[in-house]
């Protein structure tokens, strides 16, 4: 890599644009932080010229370490100005560039991400499922049809234009997108872990993957969990390459054969009998408003989804630290909750008095749904939820943006101040909170983007506002994570 660093003149490198633009606060005023990204930082802005809001991605040129990294940027950007008419693709408005920075300018989506909305909502159907797989399909279909391949599509990249119940859906970041041609293949094993096709894994792919990975956005929508799983990248790796198909357990029986037979052939491990995105389109569940029934999920699709959505042993602790420090108004409504189900007044509720209290909801969960969210909500392990636990296990969805919460949880961690989490302070943390010790580097590693064993504040604050509980993987890191050899022959 130093060696092709060297070779190349730094002059080439320097800029991505090939042309000099305008700089960036002479016409746009930059605004709050909308999110933080493996390579940019997203922000709000105003157009100076009418007043209007846009999404404004800002990525650093100390990020990009070779003439591989400019050119990726370069090619999101034409990826972007390619698709940006298709009415369910974020539009592009401009970009800008200067000595330290790339700025990617877009129309902002208000609405949240697809699963916010969904956990939101409170229900779901195979109607509504329906239609919104027609939508990320379509997206799909479009690109392959302009010789584009997504590569990361998972449900963070699915945005909603504004919070209107009958919002436009908008697929973003084409960060790791490539340009193809018919009959090309790919070797780069990029993407996120769960959605990952096999034959990416294998280094031999091409547009065929995108549909993999909109299958098992199709399984999540309709189960709340991912079709293959494991506790360890290298286990979920696993599990995809071989592992089968659940349609035994709850929800499915419920669920359509029709559906279940729509996710079997976007499963397909072979690519080549795979459906293509047109074919996925075509297909009964998606056309036939009839066939998928519009009758919304059982509620334990809600709560699987929010414990995949979940969280390493520091987001835990993190909205422990949160929750103590949220004001009576943000957290009436749950202190209300709480007391509804603390039948004793004890100021702690035990299994049985969440199983009673969500059956007076209208929950029909199973004693082991319960048994999983009474695990995941019991922090420090004592058999019981007491109200801190049960407040930062039911507030997280709606407050971890806010930015003095962050920095606060943030410090409570950081006890001697120096700027970073150290290992020996999440060790002492989890001693405080009564959490294992187990896997604490493993999850060091996910966090920590700069690979110095530490977590700084942007580190820590990008993991707690990604929906899936740190494990994402990027470009290079993806290369590096693990070794392909042990599960592809």
């Amino acid at each position: 890599m130093s060696e092709m660093k060297k070779a190349n003149n730094p002059q080439k490198t320097k800029w991505v644009l090939p042309y000099r633009t305008q700089d960036l606060q002479s016409v746009y005023s930059i605004g709050k932080k909308l999110g933080q990204g493996q390579f940019g930082t997203t922000f709000l802005c105003t157009d100076k010229s009418n007043g209007s809001l846009c999404a404004c991605k800002t990525i650093p040129k100390k990020k990009l370490f070779c003439k591989e990294d400019y050119e990726d940027v370069w090619r999101e950007i034409q990826i972007m100005h390619h698709l940006s008419e298709h009415p369910n693709v974020v539009r592009i408005k401009g970009t800008y560039e200067d000595t330290l920075f790339v700025h990617i300018v877009m129309e902002v989506c208000a609405g949240g991400e697809l699963f916010d909305r969904i956990v939101e909502k409170g229900h779901y159907s195979e109607k509504e499922a329906a239609k919104l797989m027609k939508t990320i399909v379509g997206v799909v279909e479009s690109c392959h049809s302009l010789g584009v391949m997504h590569r990361d599509l998972k449900p963070e990249n699915f945005l909603f234009l504004s919070g209107q119940e009958d919002s436009a859906l908008k697929a973003t970041d084409f960060g790791l997108s490539v340009f193809y041609k018919p009959d090309e293949t790919f070797s780069d094993v990029v993407g996120s872990p769960y959605y990952v096709a096999p034959e990416v894994l294998c280094k031999l792919y091409g547009p065929e993957s995108d549909v993999w990975s909109a299958g098992v956005i199709l399984y999540i929508l309709l189960s709340g969990v991912p079709p293959f799983w494991a506790e360890t990248e290298p286990g979920i790796f696993r599990q995809i390459l071989r592992g089968k198909l659940d349609f035994e357990s709850e929800p499915w029986p419920a669920i359509s054969d029709v559906a279940k037979d729509l996710i079997r052939k976007m499963l397909d491990r072979n690519p080549k009998t795979r459906l293509t995105a047109h074919q996925v389109l075509c297909h009964p569940w998606i056309i036939d408003d009839t066939v998928a029934p519009d009758k919304p999920l059982d509620s334990a699709v809600l709560s699987r989804l929010k414990q995949f959505s979940a969280m390493n042993k520091l987001k835990k602790m993190a909205l422990r630290v949160i929750a103590e420090r949220l004001s009576e108004e943000e957290i009436g409504g749950l202190k209300e909750l709480f007391k509804m189900i603390d039948t004793d007044n004890s100021g702690t509720i035990t299994f049985d008095e969440l199983k009673e209290g969500l059956r007076r909801v209208g929950s029909d969960l199973m004693e082991s749904e319960i048994k999983d969210l009474m695990d995941a909500a019991d922090i420090d392990n004592s058999g019981t939820i007491d109200y801190g636990e049960f407040i930062a296990a039911t507030v997280h969805l709606n407050k971890l943006e806010r930015e003095d919460n962050l920095v606060s949880a943030f410090a409570f961690f950081d006890k001697d101040g120096s700027g970073y989490i150290t290992m020996d302070e999440l060790v002492q943390a989890c001693k405080e909170f009564g959490l294992s010790e187990l896997n604490l580097d493993e999850m060091v590693r996910e966090i920590d983007q700069n690979n110095d064993g530490q977590i700084d504040y942007g580190e820590f604050a990008a993991m707690m506002r990604k929906g899936n509980g740190g494990i994402g993987i990027g470009r290079r890191s993806m290369r590096k994570a693990f070794n392909w050899k042990d599960i592809c022959p």
